[in-house]
């Protein structure tokens, strides 16, 4: 029995869930272009999972949510 790879596009909820911030918090950050990979479809986001992990651990030019220094 083989295990379903993870999706390659994440719902804004999903990417909240993975990035464990306030969906609010990461709907900011996108408005604000701080979150790479993000694709909108129709109404709808999606995220590109590869490019928001990477990001998150520091791999991207800048951090997943931005830095506030």
């Amino acid at each position: 029995m083989s295990a379903t790879p993870p999706p390659e596009f994440l719902t804004v909820d999903e990417a909240a869930a993975l990035l464990r911030v306030n969906r609010k918090t990461l709907y900011e950050a996108i408005r604000l272009g701080q979150v790479p990979g993000v694709v909108r479809v129709g109404k709808s986001l999606r995220i590109r999972r590869t490019s928001l992990v990477e990001s998150a651990q520091g791999k991207g030019r800048e951090s997943a949510l931005g830095s506030r220094r």
